[in-house]
């Protein structure tokens, strides 16, 4: 009804659950908890409707990425946050968050840049490039503004998050 206040009404429990969301996910118990259960159920998700949705991004962007394996050489599929970026690219952020190691997909685009995402329903070949100096740290500025938790994430860990720039070949 217009004039009723509903869309501001929603678009503020819209906020208020994002917030709590951030604070959730930048818990340990979280980074223990949720490698094992949101990607299972992003990539089960995404299955089931055709590529056309990742339950995750109800609160953040995502794609699905396939890299080649580093050590397998076998496509490995997987579920991403990303930050879409204007021009068409996207930004990755290696946070496996915010546990110890790098996630393995970062590893599989370092050796194998080489890549497909869908994005939307829509299967899309990429290259992978680790940002490095000055260009990471406008990334990581912006990732932080996207998406806080990553410095909590980045605080617990003693390695530097691997941030990637994905853009269209």
């Amino acid at each position: 009804m217009p004039g009723s206040g509903l869309a501001s009404s929603t678009a503020g429990e819209g906020r208020l659950l994002r917030r709590l969301v951030q604070k959730v996910s930048a818990t340990r118990t979280f980074a223990r908890i949720a490698p094992h259960v949101v990607p299972a159920l992003d990539g089960l998700v995404h299955r089931l409707t055709g590529g056309k949705v990742l339950l995750s991004a109800r609160m953040l962007p995502g794609l699905v990425l396939t890299a080649t394996g580093a050590r397998s050489g076998q496509p490995r599929r997987t579920p991403l946050a990303c930050l879409p970026e204007e021009g068409g690219s996207w930004l990755l952020i290696g946070s496996n968050f915010g546990r110890p190691g790098h996630p393995a997909w970062t590893g599989n685009l370092l050796k194998y840049p080489e890549a497909t995402v869908s994005w939307r329903g829509e299967e899309i070949a990429v290259r992978a490039r680790l940002l490095r100096g000055a260009e990471r740290a406008r990334a990581w500025r912006a990732a932080l503004a996207f998406w806080p938790p990553y410095a909590a994430y980045q605080e617990r860990v003693e390695r530097e998050i691997r941030l990637f720039r994905l853009e269209r070949r």
